[in-house]
């Protein structure tokens, strides 16, 4: 994906969160994060857009301790204007994200991606769209991911995010092949005593553990949004996943 696609993914699926949000009201349940209910997802994600339109706007270089994320914003109103703080947010952090040069130097918690700009585009276009997975659960509709952005969301999560992982672990090395069967897009993870690594694969191989599903199965279950039931057998893999596999930013 390029830059102005993630931006506009941003910017798209914080109107579906946002829209979601009114029809579900804000103390309806979020089925996906059970101890939230709609309140908390608008809270959390209005203070993650604001936190990284910072580095951006400002091309901050050092971190800023994120605590709860709008604890950093600026005043939350009260239930009435919740929904349009959040919207306000989605526009500030769009702005900026669109204003930025493409090799912006800024601080980012990924060291391998290219530039400040770059990474906080992508981040937050995929943390918006699984918190609007959130939010569209809470009022009982369905989220279809398009393609090639569930891909994308697939290879952020492998490639950039679970080779820093500390959790996941085996006594053995393990591979798990993660096939997406309407793009044709394949990855191989290898785990064992030490880190896990993902590399691409033009196709699929031979691995002890198979998740198979269109781009949007595999982008919901690897994010823990929806069961690993009908794209693999390995009931182990799923709940070991589900408990050591979580984006973190430090």
């Amino acid at each position: 994906m390029q830059t102005r696609e993630w931006i506009a993914a941003v910017g798209g699926q914080g109107e579906r969160l946002a829209a979601a949000a009114e029809r579900a009201g804000l103390a309806a349940p979020v089925p996906t994060c059970p101890e939230w209910v709609v309140r908390d997802l608008l809270l959390h994600l209005g203070g993650v857009h604001r936190w990284a339109a910072t580095f951006v706007g400002q091309a901050r270089t050092e971190p800023i301790d994120i605590g709860e994320p709008h604890e950093i914003a600026d005043a939350v109103p009260d239930d009435a204007g919740l929904v349009d703080w959040f919207r306000d947010g989605v526009t500030e952090l769009v702005d900026v994200l669109t204003a930025a040069p493409a090799d912006l130097d800024c601080w980012k918690f990924m060291r391998t991606a290219p530039s400040g700009s770059l990474f906080w585009a992508r981040r937050q276009a995929h943390e918006t769209t699984i918190h609007s997975v959130d939010a569209e659960a809470a009022a009982g509709l369905d989220s279809p991911i398009p393609s090639p952005l569930a891909v994308d969301g697939v290879d952020e999560l492998l490639c950039g995010f679970l080779p820093r992982n500390r959790r996941l672990r085996a006594d053995t090395e393990t591979s798990v092949l993660v096939s997406a069967t309407d793009t044709g897009d394949n990855w191989l993870i290898r785990y064992g005593p030490e880190r896990p690594a993902t590399a691409r694969v033009p196709a699929p191989v031979k691995a002890d553990t198979t998740l198979a599903g269109t781009a949007s199965e595999l982008y919901l279950a690897l994010w823990n949004r929806r069961s690993w039931h009908g794209l693999s057998s390995d009931d182990g893999l799923a709940t070991r996943w589900a408990d050591n596999v979580q984006v973190r930013w430090s």
